[in-house]
């Protein structure tokens, strides 16, 4: 019982900071763009020589896609009680999804210097589309006797 109200708490988290990020007004949202920039330049992946002008947008698109794949797999992760994939379930946390981007998108109308883009909702979309993908291969991968071959030789 627990572990299900665990499950339930990390996913209302993780949406509270969704929240939050897009509750920055348009000037701090950029800042963090380009720290992110910054923290990749330390790495030694320069992101304006690789893109160009469109290394914030990458990033911006990024972190949705991100966001939203992680929120994905965590409201899956609380939803499915079995090890199974159950397509009544990947449909049910793929419309949480989308509808928690529309809302999110919504909320962005009133945020000052941000505003609501339809294309967002659909990278955030794919990135829960993306989450269901990963979490389908695994699972099923772990079903066929010698994938467990297969899987250790990939490490």
């Amino acid at each position: 019982m627990r572990k299900k109200h665990l499950n339930w708490i990390l996913v209302i988290g993780w949406m509270m900071v969704i929240f939050i990020f897009s509750s920055q007004v348009g000037e701090v949202s950029n800042e963090n763009n380009k720290f992110v920039i910054y923290v990749f330049n330390l790495l030694g992946l320069n992101l304006n020589n690789i893109f160009g002008t469109l290394s914030d947008f990458i990033v911006r698109k990024a972190s949705h896609f991100t966001e939203y794949f992680i929120l994905y797999t965590l409201i899956y992760r609380a939803m499915n009680k079995s090890k199974k994939v159950d397509m009544k379930i990947f449909i049910a946390s793929i419309l949480i999804v989308f509808l928690y981007a529309c809302s999110d998108e919504f909320h962005q109308a009133f945020v000052p210097g941000r505003g609501p883009a339809f294309r967002d909702v659909m990278v955030d979309t794919c990135g829960g589309l993306a989450a269901f993908l990963f979490i389908y291969i695994r699972v099923t991968l772990k079903k066929i006797p010698d994938s467990n071959k297969i899987m250790t030789k990939l490490k």
